[in-house]
């Protein structure tokens, strides 16, 4: 079994904290978003984990890359990078990977979690995971038969087609024939709104006879923007509230109260504080005279005589003196 994680766009809907950190490596309760999805993925993969392929902006850098491959080779699979230096569709993505696209594969684009019991069903050709939404224009939706099979693959419909969005999630049984199928795409510049689309090739696939079921996710986490990230780490949170390692024996507390469930990391220290529920705190932030709630704090932040709730507060940043819903970068101050 291969992954593949394309994350090569530059998060721009969640500036300003991507000006310093690649957004699949943005913390949800401690973890960057991309390792989370790779070992839940690994953990549901049925069999071991052969390689992690990732495409990247070459702008990431070294330092970016070198913590991919850690992620990787903590799950016991080898790392690889990809580049994708311009955004040209998810088929033109996956396909910058194309070493890795053999044998069986997880597709999984690094912007989304999820909760499921995924299903590699070996009866078909590929799974689609879908998810009910109530506007399905910003996505691809697809069409199902009466056993669940997809008869339809299309790509951000402006006209009701069908409101089972696809959530990057795909599984393929063949990784040759998926490839064969994008590079079809790209070498006849075939396009759908300007770009090489994956629903495109999926859907060349099935008029040759594969088959495609929809899968079902439990709980599906859009880590899109900063409200989305906060209430991802809120549902993340919930799910690990009975893990004992989630606030650090390093901590030191002070006249304060720890409202669970939280995350907090190594030597954090709460003065007079009262922080919690869904909160996560990375290592060496101080907190002073504050209440905190519903919200992301990266390492280093200080905060002091003030309120915050959901809010994504970047590393090092001061945040001193009123009640307030903060997206604020790395280095900056509020108050």
């Amino acid at each position: 079994m291969k992954i593949i994680v394309p994350m090569a766009g530059m998060g721009k809907r969640m500036r300003p904290h991507t000006h310093t950190t690649a957004k699949p490596l943005l913390p949800i309760a401690g973890k960057p978003i991309v390792q989370r999805l790779v070992e839940d993925l690994a953990a549901v993969a049925g069999e071991a984990v052969e390689e992690v392929a990732y495409v990247v902006n070459p702008a990431f850098g070294v330092k970016v890359e070198n913590e991919l491959l850690e992620i990787a080779k903590r799950v016991g699979a080898k790392g690889s990078i990809h580049y994708q230096e311009v955004a040209l569709g998810t088929a033109h993505a996956i396909l910058c990977a194309e070493s890795a696209l053999s044998g069986r594969v997880i597709v999984a684009f690094a912007d989304t979690l999820f909760r499921a019991d995924l299903k590699l069903d070996t009866d078909c050709d590929g799974v689609i995971w879908v998810n009910k939404v109530e506007d399905p224009k910003p996505f691809g939706v697809v069409k199902l038969d009466d056993k669940g099979i997809i008869t339809e693959f299309v790509e951000k419909p402006q006209t009701f087609v069908s409101d089972l969005a696809i959530i990057g999630i795909y599984y393929f049984a063949d990784g040759e024939r998926l490839r064969t199928e994008m590079q079809f795409l790209i070498d006849n510049k075939i396009m759908d709104k300007g770009e090489y689309q994956l629903t495109n090739a999926m859907e060349n696939m099935k008029q040759k006879g594969a088959r495609f079921k929809a899968g079902a996710v439990d709980v599906w986490m859009d880590c899109g923007n900063k409200n989305a990230m906060v209430d991802t780490n809120t549902k993340v949170l919930g799910f690990l509230k009975d893990d004992k390692g989630l606030v650090s024996s390093k901590l030191k507390t002070v006249n304060s109260v720890i409202i669970p469930p939280c995350f907090i990391g190594d030597e954090v220290v709460l003065t007079n504080s009262i922080v919690g529920p869904n909160v996560s705190i990375e290592k060496g932030a101080t907190i002073t005279g504050s209440v905190v709630r519903n919200s992301i704090l990266r390492g280093g932040v200080r905060v002091q005589d003030a309120v915050i709730d959901n809010s994504m507060v970047g590393e090092r940043a001061v945040v001193t003196g009123r009640a307030m819903d903060l997206s604020l970068s790395d280095d900056s101050t509020a108050g």
